[in-house]
């Protein structure tokens, strides 16, 4: 890590889980010994509504917790449009971006009074825009293990996987474990594990 200070944003739609995949993030940058702020924002519905969660990772110092304009190094995006409105505000030549293809329709076009943009021309608006483009078909990857609400973890699994941060796919797991017991950490592991593989 040669930056003093990655940002990283994650985001997505109110119920999507995106809140619990940056605390993963942070929980397992802070254990393997990085200084880690956090800043979350939420749009006017916590369900439905645009949620975004701002990490920022130094080995030298903490930072404020917000990331200024145009400065993400990484978009971990839950929902296309989000991702791509995210990205036209903090994104630059040099953010990658992880993106799940799914969209959550929001209810103006669900209503037929807005038109929701073409994902394919959004991905390769993205794809030439950013400086890499991994678009996750992870809900689908998600249903297909079994967690159908498990679209968070893949998306968790694919960031580990691309080791954009030098952190171990052990530090996730350790902090999976200190969160789920049971059946449910057996599920959010297996998501989590198909995301690390959705990228490698």
């Amino acid at each position: 890590m040669t930056a003093k200070v990655l940002n990283i944003i994650v985001t997505g739609v109110g119920g999507q889980g995106n809140v619990l995949a940056s605390q993963v993030i942070a929980t397992a940058a802070v254990d393997s010994g990085y200084f880690v702020s956090v800043g979350e924002t939420f749009g006017a519905s916590q369900r439905g509504g645009s949620v975004t969660s701002h990490i920022r990772v130094s080995k030298v110092s903490a930072y404020g917790p917000l990331i200024p304009q145009g400065e993400a190094d990484f978009i971990l995006g839950f929902e296309p449009l989000e991702t791509l409105r995210t990205f036209r505000d903090y994104g630059n030549s040099s953010t990658q971006v992880i993106m799940n293809v799914r969209p959550n329709y929001p209810l103006g076009v669900l209503l037929n009074e807005d038109q929701y943009p073409d994902i394919p021309v959004l991905t390769g608006n993205l794809r030439v825009q950013s400086q890499k483009l991994w678009a996750l078909e992870a809900t689908n990857l998600a249903v297909d293990v079994g967690v159908p609400v498990g679209t968070n973890m893949v998306m968790t699994g694919a960031f580990a996987g691309v080791q954009f941060l030098p952190i171990s796919f052990l530090a996730y797991e350790t902090v999976l474990k200190g969160m789920f017991a049971g059946e449910i950490l057996d599920l959010n592991l297996a998501a989590f594990q198909v995301g690390v593989k959705a990228v490698s």
